[in-house]
């Protein structure tokens, strides 16, 4: 048996007047998702529970099969395992975005998409120029990553209480875009460190080199460094552990590389993947149909219509919907049907409204087809005809029970 999980990152979202009133799933060509409706069963699921962030963290935890209340500790520990960084029991990991604020306002949570060059830049000068006041700073270390995605660790020694606590609060940047930030700073223990960094970020980088390139050629600057999303090593069971079945992952996110890791799946990289709308969903479609060779379950995530919501462009999420279904699961349904019994799921794992411009709490849409699965009554894949299913998994981590045949 082979499986296929497709998730479109965030592609959930609400009616849209400029729509006539429908939604982007609704209007977008998508025929080999349609197909899949038409053979399959569509079901609404809730990976975000009320209780913790509305965030792709929690989210793609819970789709895939891992309850978040057991094995979520926080956002920055899972990028950490992307970049294979290990964390000690005493050790700590900040999600450091690098933004644009301006007159308090959070302008742009990506930095205008910095570049890796120059995020490492800033963050060498961060990491010189900022960390010599606090008895904690000799165990902090900002670890670049890719563009405005970057990491501040914590390490203890075992011996002193490390400044954070599970009673810290952040908020993602993400979930600001376009509102003031002035009450939005970390609180609780150890948020005086975090806030100083961040607001000593901005008096540093303000005539930095990098940023005075940046504004010359006509580009945002980073204005200082966010610090959101921490947490301690988390302890996840592999998935051949829970579910019997080898798989990969194919992700551009770091936050998708860090939970395969955690969950024992290799990674395959495409070149062409960037993580945003120009992505090469052609180079992902065919290195899935490769990955079928050699593993139990390949995931294909796209993080495209998701970047469209925070950007609040309807149209370019309907135009990634429709790449993903051109290039991604009509050549996997192709491939899977040629291999004999086969399941395939797409869902995303969180909805990103384009109204809001950032992540919310919610059902989110599915459809699952493939051998054992019986037809429903639906003809179409989108947020209403899942909800015409009357299918739901109010937890969605019991989503992969009922998926992975065993």
């Amino acid at each position: 048996m082979k499986y296929v999980i497709v998730i479109p990152d965030g592609c959930a979202d609400e009616p849209i007047d400029a729509l006539g009133g429908k939604t982007p799933l609704q209007v977008a060509e998508m025929p080999a998702a349609d197909s899949l409706a038409r053979c399959g069963s569509l079901a609404l699921a809730n990976n975000t529970p009320a209780h913790l962030p509305a965030g792709s963290e929690v989210a793609n935890l819970c789709l895939l099969g891992y309850d978040p209340d057991v094995y979520f500790t926080g956002r920055a520990p899972l990028e950490a395992a992307a970049q294979g960084i290990q964390l000690g029991p005493d050790d700590w990991a900040v999600r450091c975005n690098l933004v644009t604020i301006e007159n308090q306002v959070m302008v742009d949570f990506t930095a205008d998409h910095i570049s890796s060059d120059e995020a490492s830049e800033l963050l060498a000068s961060a990491q010189a120029g900022l960390l010599d006041e606090s008895p904690f700073d000799s165990r902090l270390e900002f670890i670049p990553g890719v563009s405005y995605r970057n990491l501040l660790i914590y390490r203890g020694d075992g011996k002193t209480q490390a400044p954070f606590s599970r009673e810290t609060r952040t908020r993602a940047p993400h979930d600001l875009t376009d509102l003031p930030v002035t009450d939005d700073f970390p609180r609780g223990p150890g948020s005086d460190v975090l806030v100083r960094l961040m607001n000593q970020s901005a008096e540093l980088f303000s005539t930095h080199p990098v940023n005075q390139a940046r504004i010359a050629a006509g580009k945002r600057p980073a204005t200082n460094v966010w610090l959101w999303g921490l947490g301690g090593a988390p302890n996840l069971p592999s998935f051949q552990e829970r579910f019997g079945v080898r798989g990969v992952m194919i992700t551009a996110v770091d936050l998708l590389r860090g939970i395969a890791a955690l969950a024992g799946w290799p990674r395959i990289e495409v070149a062409g993947a960037t993580g945003y709308l120009d992505t090469d969903y052609a180079g992902k479609g065919r290195a899935a149909v490769e990955a079928l060779s050699d593993y139990d379950v390949v995931c294909v995530h796209i993080e495209a219509p998701d970047e469209a919501s925070h950007e609040g462009r309807h149209d370019a999420k309907i135009e990634s919907l429709q790449q993903i279904d051109r290039h991604i699961i009509a050549p996997l349904i192709e491939a899977l049907e040629a291999r004999g019994d086969h399941r395939i799921l797409i869902t995303p794992d969180h909805p990103t409204p384009c109204s809001t411009k950032k992540h919310s709490h919610g059902m989110v849409p599915l459809v699952m087809a493939g051998t054992g699965i019986e037809a429903d009554t639906q003809v179409s894949y989108d947020e209403a005809a899942a909800t015409a299913s009357g299918r739901r998994f109010d937890k969605g981590w019991d989503l992969m029970d009922a998926f992975i045949k065993r």
